[in-house]
């Protein structure tokens, strides 16, 4: 079934024909008519398969099909996700999607000025998509009043209760009307999503995309075994190696970020960091440039593991390796999205290989390893343009010496 077969505005499937929405996906196929249908809906689907889509595309085809235009002060659907970069690309796919409706949408976040955002609430919103801190803070203020939201969408909700975002969650339905529709969507199901879930969704239509394999089947993952040390110069390599790849690089902290980056400073790369220390202004500068591909090299932490979607990653490498065997399904989705093929490989020291042994784990099958022999290994270092070429000269000699040494020893 195409897009142009469905019972939709033909201004929501003339802006689908101009981003190249062709086909559904599988959670696109199946969300779409409960959602039209007014059904609540609880969607389990990984990374990557269109989920913002399966739920943006129905809301718009609603609301534009109301006879009356959203009031001063009203907001009719909203949005709640866990993060600012999250807020600011779905509020930009609902945007695209409803180029030609003249419906609302407003992305509500904290880090930058409220005055604009409480200017726009003024005049009415047909879709909100917020972060539960400023929400709650224009709340208290008054100058939000969801007592007209006719629809409330939970996207990765997952992330939301890890970011203790549970109370928050509960909090807003004393402020919604008591009948409503409720879409609550997430990567991962437990036991803690699934009593979240039935708290607050009615008869709720379960749909759950999960493959064997949580990998995206266009992602091609591997893992090379690099000492923590080490790791700047395999980078450096693989950027050497592929100068026109787009690579998104994750470490563990924002420390870690700026390390790294000023590593491949040294050797001329340039690249850009992404992580909670930076403003909103900076944030957002970082990523349009990133996505313009000015800059090809991103070294940010897990704020941009989660259902963030960059156009056309061709690397993800996971410089570090993540706390939460989750979370490597999620970075490695950042590439191989949509029908586009993807590279994923990780870095992996001696100390993180219990880590390792989680992921695997959690991913169900072994992790392809990209073997490095001794010379390659050495070899990388030594034509990095961070180590001084006496120094190494010197390594290579005591190396050397040791083989010669060591085999001489077993000849006697």
């Amino acid at each position: 079934m195409k897009f142009e077969d469905y019972h939709i505005s033909p201004d929501i499937k003339r802006s689908l024909a101009e981003l190249g929405f062709k086909r559904p996906t599988d959670i696109q196929f199946r969300a779409i008519p409960s959602v039209l249908k007014g059904d609540d809906v609880l969607a389990i689907a990984q990374t990557g398969t269109g989920k913002t889509a399966a739920f943006a595309i129905p809301i718009l085809h609603m609301l534009q099909q109301r006879n009356a235009r959203t009031k001063h002060g009203e907001i009719s659907c909203l949005v709640m996700v866990p993060t600012r970069e999250l807020a600011i690309q779905i509020a930009d796919v609902f945007k695209q999607i409803g180029k030609y409706t003249r419906l609302t949408i407003l992305g509500l976040y904290g880090g930058v000025e409220q005055d604009p955002q409480i200017n726009k609430l003024d005049k009415g919103v047909d879709v909100l998509i917020a972060t539960p801190g400023r929400m709650f803070d224009l709340i208290n203020q008054q100058h939000l009043d969801l007592g007209s939201v006719q629809m409330l969408v939970l996207d990765e909700a997952d992330h939301m209760l890890d970011l203790g975002f549970i109370n928050d969650i509960r909090g807003v339905l004393k402020f919604m009307p008591r009948k409503h529709q409720t879409l609550f969507f997430s990567a991962t199901i437990d036991k803690n999503i699934k009593e979240l879930a039935y708290s607050i969704v009615d008869n709720a239509i379960r749909i759950q995309i999960s493959p064997k394999d949580p990998v995206s089947k266009n992602v091609n993952h591997s893992v090379a075994y690099v000492e923590m040390d080490d790791k700047r110069f395999f980078l450096e390599r693989l950027v050497r190696e592929f100068p026109e790849s787009k690579i998104l690089v994750f470490v563990r902290t924002k420390v870690r970020a700026e390390r790294v980056h000023a590593a491949m400073q040294r050797v001329g790369i340039a690249t850009l960091t992404m992580h909670g220390g930076k403003e909103q202004d900076d944030r957002l500068q970082v990523m349009t440039e990133f996505r313009k591909g000015d800059i090809k090299v991103l070294i940010t932490t897990d704020v941009n593991a989660r259902g963030i979607d960059i156009p056309d990653v061709d690397y993800v490498v996971n410089y570090d390796l993540p706390d939460e065997p989750e979370n490597y399904v999620h970075r490695v989705g950042r590439t191989g999205r949509g029908v586009k093929k993807g590279q994923a490989v990780s870095f992996c020291s001696t100390e993180e290989k219990p880590i390792l042994a989680e992921i695997t784990k959690y991913v169900g099958k072994p992790i392809q390893e990209m073997k490095i022999n001794k010379d390659d290994y050495r070899e990388t270092i030594a034509f990095s343009e961070d180590i001084p070429n006496d120094n190494w000269q010197l390594l290579l000699q005591q190396e050397e010496a040791a083989q010669k040494a060591a085999k001489k020893k077993k000849k006697k």
